[in-house]
């Protein structure tokens, strides 16, 4: 089988081997001093370890399939920028839960079964769909947080900014691998279309379930102004999903390529303000 990478040739997948020192920011509401808006982003990192160990192995397991040279790199650094992740979400959620008295372990369980029970009812192929779905929502989601109009973390404590934008920066360079995979063994458009749908559902869910258990434990959660400015923040002109939602349709066209939105000025401008080299 012959295989083709379509990440620009000057995009190198590296993994940069960051930690982050934000256990500070995590005793309180480090976004905008705002309980919905920090619960959002705290929620969305419940997901990630679990997610991305999932992702990983998703992608790993066609890896003896793949000859091309370049897509067989794109894919090694793709397991280690995501393992890095992993580990980095890992502490963050351990210390977010041992200073705000979340329940990590109820959290992660319930991500843990749903990721069971795709293992048991759907192919290898279908869980490679879901992770090149997945990687596209991250991937515009970065792509928000890293854009000089206003940046989806504008407001954020700046070690939890450096934090989230490096997390960007690097699902933006990897985000066609699981894409590139999935298309070189064969995957359909209408499956990976139909991934879409279901990774959207359950990743609402999960992040939704999150944001409720974490305000519930901090007494906000029946905090009706509360929930009416975290509507806005998600969904209201400038909110940080409808703002991502073109760019999100865009994966249901036919031919679609995640590279056809090209990152590269982004990608250049946050390696430029980077304090730390890659």
């Amino acid at each position: 089988m012959s295989t083709v990478s379509l990440t620009p040739d000057d995009v190198p997948v590296v993994p940069r081997n960051r930690e982050f020192d934000i256990a500070r920011c995590l005793a309180g509401d480090w976004f905008d001093n705002h309980a919905f808006k920090t619960g959002w982003f705290n929620a969305m990192s419940i997901t990630f370890p679990l997610g991305e160990k999932f992702f990983i192995d998703s992608v790993r397991h066609f890896s003896d399939q793949v000859d091309d040279p370049k897509l067989i790199d794109d894919v090694r650094g793709f397991c280690g920028q995501e393992g890095f992740h992993r580990r980095e979400h890992q502490r963050y959620n351990e210390a977010l839960c041992s200073q705000r008295g979340y329940d990590l372990q109820l959290m992660e369980g319930r991500l843990e079964r749903n990721i069971q029970r795709a293992y048991k009812f759907m192919s290898p192929l279908q869980r490679l769909a879901a992770t090149a779905a997945m990687e596209h929502i991250t991937a515009i989601m970065a792509e928000s947080a890293l854009s000089k109009d206003h940046p989806m973390i504008d407001k954020a404590d700046p070690a939890m900014q450096e934090l989230w934008q490096w997390h960007a920066a690097e699902e933006m360079e990897h985000k066609a691998v699981a894409f590139d995979v999935y298309r070189a063994v064969g995957g359909t458009e209408r499956m990976r279309r139909n991934a879409m749908r279901q990774a959207t559902f359950f990743l609402m869910l999960d992040v939704m379930m999150g944001l409720v258990h974490m305000l519930r434990k901090d007494k906000k959660l029946w905090n009706l102004g509360l929930w009416r400015e975290g509507w806005r923040f998600l969904f209201a002109r400038g909110g940080i999903l409808r703002r991502v939602w073109p760019a999100y349709k865009e994966f249901y066209r036919e031919g679609f390529h995640p590279w056809d939105r090209d990152t590269r000025p982004l990608l250049a401008s946050w390696k430029l303000n980077d304090a730390v080299p890659a």
